[in-house]
């Protein structure tokens, strides 16, 4: 990671000094009013550690009809914190270049599934959890879209493993998920996900 440089906003200047749990259906204009006037590039190793500040990330839950794209990361991801965990959220850091979190989001479809579509990502709400050191440093949009039958699959094999799943199945592994995903479950259940 050592030099990678990622989009942070000082906890101060997005909503409610991210002092909330879970998942919120308010805030999302106001957060990238905020990108867009306090936003900066810092570098990831030091953000990292930083609760101070708030790294940016835009994630989506992709659907295909009642079923919801599970993906299991493997140990050959970076950030050991996240191994073997389950997760219904594709996307990642902003990086310098991207103008906005959409255009991130994009682009990290692009760089993390194999399809030859981009669907229509669909803003729900704001992602924080404060209760774990990952989410501490990190506060996610989340986006829906759906993939309509259409094919699609993880690039990066060695670091995840992702199908669609039944609703029953991504249930069976929510003990198992990362703390966004969970939480993301949680409140919008697989009926409430558009």
């Amino acid at each position: 990671m050592t030099g990678e440089r990622v989009l942070v906003v000082d906890r101060v200047h997005v909503p409610d000094a991210g002092a909330w749990y879970g998942l919120r259906a308010d805030g999302v204009a106001a957060l990238l009013e905020a990108v867009a006037r306090h936003g900066r590039f810092d570098v990831r190793d030091q953000a990292e550690v930083d609760p101070g500040r708030k790294q940016i990330i835009p994630y989506l839950v992709l659907r295909d009809g009642d079923a919801t794209f599970l993906m299991r990361r493997t140990r050959a991801g970076a950030d050991a914190r996240l191994h073997d965990h389950f997760s219904i959220g594709i996307g990642g850091h902003l990086e310098p270049g991207d103008v906005s979190p959409r255009a991130g989001l994009e682009r990290e479809w692009h760089e993390e599934m194999d399809t030859d579509f981009t669907p229509t990502f669909s803003p729900i709400g704001l992602l924080n959890d404060d209760t774990t050191a990952v989410g501490a440093v990190h506060l996610g949009i989340v986006y829906t879209a759906e993939a309509a039958g259409r094919r699609v699959a993880v690039r990066e094999v060695d670091k995840l493993f992702g199908s669609f799943a039944t609703p029953g199945e991504v249930q069976a592994v929510t003990d198992r998920m990362e703390s966004w995903s969970r939480l993301v479950w949680q409140a919008l259940g697989p009926a409430a996900l558009p």
